[in-house]
């Protein structure tokens, strides 16, 4: 676990009426390490998600960013505060080239809650952020392709391009092998690894790929029907037989 964990979250409830989504869940992740979210589908994960990341009310809890007691504030606040996140869905810029997103993205930031300005002016630029990115994610032979062309899985490394062009401290990335062949799989896995040793993010994963996870993740946390049923160092989790039988579809002796 990293010394000082940059995310704090405790006693996570989140409701939809009569259905508890997320029963009092809590968990922590540093900067420099990659914690994975793992568990069925439907377990709340990225209900949670939501709520770590202010998307989500909860009806419950406490969420710290940065030693800060987080939990009214609105998600432009916490994403200022180094909070990104990425989504399940592809979130690119079709018509703009990749560094255009990239430059977007990193504008955005110096304009907070007020992106539309960057409509009418270019003050706000900030290619050598870009530039960064582009040069990290290997990027750079795709720079001024069109996003709505690319292939599936460049596309998932733009979007991952965008949010690390925020500068976070700390990234949310909700299955970012959705849709990818085990090569591309791969790949990205590797990508997020180069991405917290080389700028130093931290990363909360949630993802469904076991292959990825075991290679990236050091620590778990599992969820099943709302509820954390597991966590601790990835090997002991994963061999959990409670895990197993939750996720992975063997039986408990």
């Amino acid at each position: 676990m990293a010394e000082a964990s940059f995310l704090r979250a405790g006693g996570i409830t989140v409701r939809f009426g009569g259905l508890v989504a997320v029963d009092d869940v809590s968990l922590e992740a540093g900067e420099r390490e990659i914690v994975g979210l793992i568990g069925p589908n439907g377990a709340g994960k990225t209900t949670l998600f939501g709520a770590l990341v202010g998307m989500e009310p909860t009806t419950a809890g406490r969420v710290e960013i940065d030693g800060h007691d987080a939990t009214g504030w609105s998600a432009a606040r916490r994403a200022r505060a180094g909070i990104g996140r990425t989504f399940q869905r592809l979130e690119v810029f079709g018509s703009m080239t990749v560094r255009e997103n990239l430059a977007f993205a990193a504008e955005a930031r110096q304009v907070a809650g007020r992106p539309w300005r960057l409509l009418t002016s270019h003050r706000h630029r900030d290619d050598a952020v870009a530039a960064d990115v582009l040069e990290v994610l290997g990027l750079g032979p795709v720079a001024h392709v069109v996003a709505g062309r690319l292939p599936l899985g460049t596309g998932r490394l733009v979007e991952l391009g965008r949010a690390l062009c925020a500068r976070p401290r700390l990234l949310l990335l909700d299955e970012p092998s959705s849709g990818l062949d085990p090569g591309e799989t791969a790949a990205m896995a590797d990508t997020i690894a180069a991405a917290v040793a080389e700028v130093g993010v931290g990363a909360l994963l949630i993802e469904h790929d076991m292959s990825m996870v075991t290679q990236l993740c050091e620590r778990l946390y599992v969820l099943d029907f709302g509820r954390l049923i597991a966590e601790g160092p990835a090997a002991d989790v994963l061999a959990s037989a409670a895990v197993q039988a939750a996720y992975l579809g063997t039986a408990t002796s």
